[in-house]
């Protein structure tokens, strides 16, 4: 049976957690891995799925997020169901609000289903690292007959107050779910884990107009996915949870885990970047089957220049993305995006840099994380390893962890010119 799909990718959250790398942009656009952004991972996994119509539902500080998908995400309009359309808040609620919750998301764009009139919709999340072979699960919604399947993944009790976590029986069909609980059920065969939802379902189009027209009219209803529709319907309709664990990516060594990591804090941002750096990720950015996609941008080969003692450029246990010079600079068990400048001397360890930032010559960073276009001085030092109150410093943060994180500074926008 051919089945029709629309999905949506949530992306309006303000990602408050990671600040200050959302201080000037929504969280899905914020960089990893050198040249990718977040949200670049549910778009390459739904389209490396098949499913290639896609709405992408926009809110805060969205123009860093909107230029990433014009750079990068264009179908070039060649077929009419091929597209990957971004969403503002369309004002559709009784007080014409923003999105108020994730179900108000859909709810506000709910003409979008009636004009496409799929058989499924699935709505995924743009907030965290993974891969995933999402046909998978929509085959198993269909083996099924179910009118919601969730995503769903095994975390330590500790982390399950963040998430929803699901009950299910020995079938899979979902028989209990609680938000953000203080003192969530933990997985019967399973002590010390709870079965977190990854806030990626995929609904029967019927089922889902019917919920989200409904819970529009409830005024005591918060709209959102994980703390009113899917409670109500436990017990109602067939819910099950789809087993993220058992997910095989195509060209992957077979029996290779399945690799999800939620984002949400600059810690664990740091942590998802630093597994890149290993000899065997495993994050596997470099499977030709199942690409990670990004904007197709115009940059020069990374560069290393000089060979001298204490003026030699090299990266070591590194990744270095294109337009970047290491001009007799010391890279090692770091990150460092496009456009990057590091000068004689200067050492850079197990830190991720981003876009068109300038190391000069001699300085030293450690286990810090620099913003786009960030300038450090000749000889400056940068780290809680070289000075222990750098955090007191205009534009720096300390996470718990002990992460410095610089703020970036705001880019000239280059525009055209004409001669007159």
């Amino acid at each position: 049976m051919q089945v029709r799909v629309l999905s949506f990718v949530l992306a309006g959250g303000k990602g408050t957690r990671l600040y200050p790398l959302t201080k000037e942009r929504a969280k899905p656009a914020v960089p990893f891995g050198g040249r990718y952004r977040i949200i670049d991972f549910v778009l390459s996994n739904l389209v490396n799925s098949g499913l290639y119509s896609i709405y992408v539902l926009v809110q805060f500080k969205s123009q860093s997020l909107l230029q990433h998908l014009s750079d990068g995400w264009d179908f070039g309009g060649m077929m009419k169901d091929n597209f990957i359309i971004p969403v503002p808040a369309q004002m559709r609620s009784d007080g014409e609000d923003w999105y108020r919750g994730t179900a108000d998301a859909i709810y506000q764009n709910i003409n979008l289903i009636e004009q496409a009139h799929p058989h499924l919709v699935v709505i995924f999340g743009a907030d965290h690292i993974y891969r995933m072979n999402i046909r998978e699960m929509v085959e198993y919604h269909a083996e099924h007959r179910a009118k919601v399947t969730v995503a769903a993944i095994p975390v330590p009790k500790e982390e399950a107050t963040e998430f929803g976590v699901l009950q299910v029986d020995a079938e899979n069909r979902i028989i209990g779910f609680v938000e953000k609980s203080k003192n969530p059920p933990e997985m019967p065969n399973r002590p010390g884990y709870c079965l977190a939802s990854m806030g990626n379902y995929v609904f029967s189009t019927d089922l889902l107009v019917n919920e989200l027209e409904k819970d529009g009219k409830n005024k005591n209803s918060t709209h959102d996915f994980g703390r009113d529709i899917l409670p109500s319907l436990v017990g109602r309709e067939p819910m099950y949870a789809y087993d993220f664990q058992t997910n095989q990516i195509p060209g992957d060594p077979k029996g290779q885990a399945a690799y999800w990591r939620d984002v949400g804090t600059t810690d664990a941002y740091y942590e998802a970047s630093m597994d890149l750096r290993s000899v065997h990720p495993a994050l596997n950015l470099y499977n030709r089957q199942w690409p990670l996609r990004t904007a197709s941008y115009s940059d020069a080969p990374a560069k290393f220049t000089f060979d001298e003692e204490g003026k030699r450029g090299q990266a070591i246990d590194s990744i270095v993305a294109g337009g970047s010079i290491l001009a007799g600079g010391m890279v090692k068990n770091s990150v460092l995006g496009r456009g990057v400048r590091v000068l004689d001397g200067a050492v850079i360890e197990d830190s991720i840099v981003f876009d068109n930032c300038i190391i000069g010559a001699g300085a030293k960073i450690h286990k810090a994380i620099l913003d786009k276009n960030v300038e450090v001085a000749p000889g400056d030092e940068i780290g809680l390893l070289y000075d222990p109150n750098c955090g007191k410093r205009e534009g720096f943060h300390v996470t718990q962890g002990g992460v410095v994180v610089v703020e970036g500074n705001r880019s000239r926008v280059e525009i055209s010119s004409m001669q007159i």
